[in-house]
């Protein structure tokens, strides 16, 4: 198979979606590879370690999109690029379509086989694909959200692990999963007073269990989680329904009951948000304030750090990415349940039911696809 790798061209986004050790494996399998020049100078990775990994520098996007028969990024396809695809091509990528009706019309009128990262699964519930990002994300949202909280940038002018004499920041995250677990770990390192909410009991054991009296957990009804956002300096919002756009937790009302410069870091943005006010930023302007509470909400955190984000999330996906092409997406998708389960989108029809039910359009089972 002839595999593709464009550049980025998400604002602020940094990262590839093939880092020259994937490349390499490709090629060893006996697989294409071209590069978009310059495509992971963002990641620290030249044009010079891609040719000797056996790649092809190709000079622009148009050419990859004209000749890959896969198309492996990062973020989704923006406008310019979903044009590029076409029916019969495979799509490998993050999508996050269920917040995003314009992407997911104008995939399914390319006619193209789109994957998606954030849904593929795994034996043992989880999401291999989206997992290292969250991990990511969850270990900058305290990062980004202490920066947030100086007064310069808007915030309380709270320093996280206070000072002698003065008490920590307090930080709840809500949603005891990947992401607020790496958070709940990162902001009880920072010195703040961290509380996690969740409604799974045995998750919540098992958070007790592992981490003790770092951080405290509360079951995350409307009442403790209301009570707890009034008096929090960041909130750090968790949630995650694979697939499906995130639920809204916070209303603008029960934000108008926070603290003035209190911060909130929404890192379920790629799912639409879930705090009422959550509109997506990017990296050059990644702040605002809605009623004296400041929001932090990239759409593509872990960007920031791009080449720690490059080397793990191709880690995660250079398995999948090499049955695909060494199978062609039936077989590769036939052989393992799991990488069906990305399937989202294939010559014009939906095929992931949280998408469908999010958007109000019908689903074709992801089964019956592959028998199509």
């Amino acid at each position: 198979m002839h595999i593709g790798c464009p550049k980025e061209i998400k604002p602020q986004e940094f990262r590839v979606g093939l880092t020259p050790n994937a490349a390499r494996e490709a090629v060893v399998h006996g697989h294409t590879v071209s590069v978009e020049t310059q495509a992971g100078i963002g990641a620290g990775f030249t044009d010079k370690d891609y040719v000797d990994a056996g790649a092809a520098i190709i000079a622009t996007a148009a050419e990859i999109f004209a000749v890959a028969g896969m198309i492996v990024k990062v973020k989704e396809p923006q406008p310019v690029e979903r044009k590029m695809l076409r029916e019969g091509q495979v799509l490998f990528t993050y999508l996050h379509l269920a917040p995003d009706p314009e992407q997911t019309k104008d995939l399914l009128a390319s006619g193209c086989t789109a994957i998606a990262y954030e849904t593929v699964t795994d034996a043992n519930g989880g999401l291999p694909l989206l997992a290292p990002m969250s991990e990511v994300a969850g270990r900058l949202a305290p990062q980004v959200g202490s920066w947030t909280l100086q007064k310069a940038n808007g915030g309380r002018g709270v320093l996280m692990g206070g000072v002698p004499g003065v008490g920590p920041a307090k930080v709840v995250v809500i949603g005891g999963g990947v992401v607020g677990t790496h958070a709940a770990r990162v902001a009880a390192g920072m010195g703040a007073d961290v509380t996690v909410l969740d409604r799974s009991l045995p998750r919540m054991r098992y958070l007790d269990d592992v981490f003790g009296r770092d951080f405290k957990t509360m079951y995350a009804s409307a009442g403790n989680t209301i009570e707890l956002v009034r008096e929090a300096d960041m909130v750090i919002g968790a949630v995650l329904i694979p697939g499906a756009a995130a639920p809204k937790l916070i209303n603008r009302v029960q934000l108008s009951e926070m603290k003035q410069g209190a911060v909130i870091v929404d890192v379920a943005i790629d799912q639409g948000g879930c705090f009422e006010t959550s509109k997506a930023t990017t990296h050059q302007d990644p702040i605002y304030d809605v009623d004296g509470i400041m929001h932090y909400c990239v759409a593509n955190m872990p960007g920031a750090v791009a080449r720690t984000s490059t080397i793990a999330l191709s880690n995660a996906t250079m398995p999948f990415m090499l049955a695909l092409a060494d199978k062609g997406w039936r077989q590769a998708c036939e052989d393992d349940a799991h990488l069906l389960n990305g399937l989202n989108v294939h010559a014009g029809q939906l095929t992931y039911y949280a998408v469908g039910k999010a958007l109000g359009i019908d689903v074709l089972s992801p089964q019956l696809a592959l028998k199509a």
